[in-house]
């Protein structure tokens, strides 16, 4: 299939740099000198030098365009400099750029989510990263509950810091020494990898089941919260059946603890609602949000109710604050990026392009014998990379990285990992972009099947 883009959708796409291969390689190189090791490895394999973007695409030191299927792990929800959201951010730098006091931005981003998050929850903290709102999270459910202990899930994701290291559910933290005391994971609802090999519905949640056998048998009974991803994202966008986090949220009820929702990945818009929760319906205790929420801009929060932030200590003075988090610039992002979203109906467009896009994808499935799982919501999608459909066997990491660097040979950037191509575009994605980037994928497949990659 050709696509014509119109070439009004990217404004003034990025000019030619006058810089080469050579130079490209060179500033790559140089930095590996000085920045250490560990950095994303969609960094590491990519190698790029990224001049400028616009919208869904960005540009490399060596003039060549991307399609960015990947915005940043999520973080670009507006996709890059989007005229509105630039605006306010100059206009901000002009006027101050940091400190703890009130903005006009802050308490207008603050009223207007309160308006908006599901149930009572009204209060707002804000930080710089995720890890940082998490552990605040989780500091937040002790002091109210008076329990120490905490419940996450097998592939879930919530940060690399000390304090949420443990509740990384897979293999990430190996090596990384003696996890805090009290942490606990159980089986996620990823209903294609079962690891009690039953179906659902017919199971009836036996995950929920024998999470409750858990915690009877392993635990001190001093549950303070159970924290779970809407969607877990690292692990490929794994979408739990309907009911799923209802039946979690009343395994907490049983013992008093809090469920914390990490809508991370999931808020703002990303699965096609404002909040991952509202698929099921439910009113967590406590939020955790960031990424897209500032559109690229570092900022995060927790939410929660007037009666649950009352808690101390995390109520003390400067108990749950942050130096940098809700500052001018901080404020001005998030603010910017939530009414942007809400304006220019995004979240409409994420639901509208992610069935879009879902719906193009399952008639490639018969075509390649190595897709399995392939499951999401709105722009959050996840597809499996499999050697056999049968027996589940993932693609071999380097595979994966041979996929991941054809398709930028051919100008696309998917996020390739767990072997699962996770698609996650910015919310600001039109058909005809969308449509680019399947002919680009379906192209990649085509070749991956002729020269049998799944094999390797």
């Amino acid at each position: 299939m050709e696509v014509s883009l119109n070439p009004e959708s990217m404004e003034t796409e990025p000019q030619r740099s006058p810089m080469g291969i050579e130079t490209s390689e060179r500033i790559f190189e140089e930095e590996q000198q000085y920045l250490a090791p560990g950095i994303q490895s969609i960094g590491l394999h990519s190698r790029l030098v990224i001049e400028r973007g616009k919208g869904v695409f960005l540009t490399d030191v060596n003039g060549k365009t991307f399609l960015d299927f990947f915005s940043g792990v999520t973080v670009g929800s507006l996709g890059h400099c989007h005229p509105r959201y630039t605006a306010a951010m100059k206009e901000q730098l002009d006027r101050v750029t940091f400190g703890s006091f009130c903005t006009p931005h802050r308490l207008a981003f603050l009223k207007r989510l309160a308006g908006l998050a599901p149930g009572n929850l009204k209060r707002t903290q804000l930080y710089s990263g995720g890890a940082e709102a998490v552990e605040a999270a989780l500091r937040l459910a002790r002091a109210y509950t008076g329990k120490f202990e905490t419940i996450g899930f097998w592939g879930g994701f919530h940060g690399k810091t000390g304090g949420v290291l443990g509740l990384v559910g897979d293999k990430f933290k190996h090596r990384h020494g003696p996890q805090g005391p009290g942490v606990f994971l159980s089986p996620y609802a990823n209903c294609t990898r079962c690891p009690f090999q039953v179906k659902h519905p017919e199971c009836a949640f036996l995950c929920v089941e024998f999470l409750r056998k858990k915690i009877r048998h392993e635990t001190t009974g001093s549950i303070a919260a159970i924290i779970v991803e809407p969607v877990q994202g690292t692990s490929g966008n794994v979408v739990p059946p309907p009911g799923y986090l209802r039946a979690l949220q009343s395994v907490a009820r049983e013992h008093e603890a809090l469920l914390i929702a990490d809508e991370m990945i999931t808020g703002f818009g990303r699965t096609g609602k404002l909040f991952g929760v509202e698929h099921d319906g439910i009113v967590p205790d406590i939020m955790t949000l960031g990424k897209g929420m500032g559109g690229g801009f570092p900022v995060s929060a927790l939410m929660s109710t007037d009666e649950i932030v009352s808690a101390r200590p995390f109520s003390l003075p400067s108990a749950s604050s942050s130096s940098y988090g809700g500052n001018p610039l901080a404020s001005a992002a998030a603010r910017v990026a939530l009414d942007t979203i809400l304006e220019e109906s995004l979240v409409e467009n994420s639901r509208r392009m992610g069935d879009w896009i879902l719906e193009r994808i399952r008639t490639w499935k018969p075509r390649f014998p190595f897709l399995g799982r392939l499951q999401g919501r709105g722009l959050m999608i996840g597809l499996d990379l499999v050697r056999d459909v049968s027996s589940g066997e993932p693609w071999s990491s380097e595979a994966c990285v041979e996929l991941f660097r054809r398709g930028l040979r051919d100008g696309i950037i998917l996020m390739i990992s767990n072997a699962a191509i996770r698609i996650n575009p910015a919310l600001v994605l039109s058909q005809d972009e969308a449509a680019l980037g399947l002919e680009k994928m379906e192209k990649l497949l085509e070749e991956a099947k002729r020269d049998n990659l799944f094999l390797r």
